[in-house]
């Protein structure tokens, strides 16, 4: 992949104003914890995926199961 279109056309002068910001904005001590519960979400949304494609994939249990035979009625 391209590596330009990764950044979307930001040069190093941008991308060094937005770090600068984002410090100014959160501070140091702060960013490390965000960090970590940004890695978090995405973790949960990619094991969220894999059980979406999980019940994609995978048959119904209606489908595939045949209907039970019909008890027959019991005589007195």
């Amino acid at each position: 992949m391209d590596f330009n279109l990764l950044l979307l056309g930001l040069g190093t002068p941008e991308i060094v104003l937005i770090v600068l910001l984002f410090l100014l904005l959160f501070g140091a001590k702060r960013i490390p914890e965000l960090m970590k519960n940004m890695g978090k979400g995405v973790k949960s949304f990619k094991e969220g995926m894999k059980e979406v494609q999980k019940e994609i994939n995978t048959p119904d249990e209606s489908d595939t199961k045949e209907p039970a035979p019909e008890s027959e009625p019991e005589s007195k």
